[in-house]
């Protein structure tokens, strides 16, 4: 893959939906020195206690991020999508408090973090998509402790159902007609809403019944899209996908 077509197409991109990039700022952000990266699935990106010397971008794929327990029980705390930095904190954090895993197959581009803190600091406009991005990311946290501790089974899964369908529509990486593959097991789905195995699979069902949802294997159509976002009491706001460019 040629590294100055995916600064173009996804990272500038990226950075220029929350910030009207200056022609300098698209200069610089080109000229990062960078490393594609192809991960396979289960494969460990990060490690708790690690000391992160780059900063990567997801281009394709999806990740976890996950925190375990001393006797190994696991939370997942979060999934990255393609257009996601993965620990964007670790810009000026020296040790990563928590474990990052590929989900599936991943694609990223590796920024190493010097020249990060670098463009950050001879470029406020990149700084503040930076921010942004962060601020967006702290967000999104807060919405899952929310779900995982105030929400029945049957909300949660529904917004975990709702988010992917957001955030995948708003990436144009749904199909046409909203569907999407939700590359979770139920294992790992009960992991990221503090529900059993057998669990999910009951709610997926109940789901289904409800004529809200349509399962093919992993494929997740949405039947009815107000009445699966009011089971999840879901509200798009915290993902803010329609933030405003400064």
């Amino acid at each position: 893959m040629d590294y100055p077509i995916v600064v173009t197409d996804h990272l500038i991109a990226k950075l220029a939906t929350w910030v009207e990039l200056s022609a300098a700022d698209r200069v610089a952000i080109a000229a990062l020195p960078c490393k594609l990266r192809t991960i396979d699935q289960s494969t460990y990106m990060l490690r708790e206690g690690q000391r992160p010397l780059r900063c990567a971008f997801v281009i394709d794929g999806f990740a976890y991020r996950q925190k375990l327990t001393p006797d190994g029980e696991r939370e997942i705390v979060s999934i990255l999508m393609p257009g996601d930095f993965i620990d964007l904190q670790n810009l000026f954090l020296e040790e990563s408090d928590h474990d990052v895993q590929a989900l599936t197959r991943i694609t990223v581009a590796e920024i190493p973090i010097p020249a990060l803190r670098e463009i950050v600091a001879v470029s406020p406009k990149i700084a503040t998509a930076l921010w942004i991005e962060a601020l967006v990311e702290a967000s999104i946290h807060r919405e899952w402790l929310l779900n995982v501790g105030r929400r029945n089974a049957k909300m949660r899964l529904a917004h975990l159902l709702c988010e992917f369908s957001a955030r995948l529509r708003a990436s144009s990486l749904s199909d046409a007609d909203g569907s999407y593959e939700l590359p979770m097991t139920q294992e790992q789905m009960g992991d990221a809403l503090g529900l059993t195995p057998v669990h999910v699979n009951r709610v997926l069902r109940a789901l289904e019944t409800d004529g809200l949802i349509t399962r093919r294997k992993r494929q997740i159509g949405v039947v009815d899209w107000c009445a699966l976002r009011d089971a999840a009491e879901f509200n798009e706001r915290y993902l803010h996908l329609t933030q405003t460019r400064s």
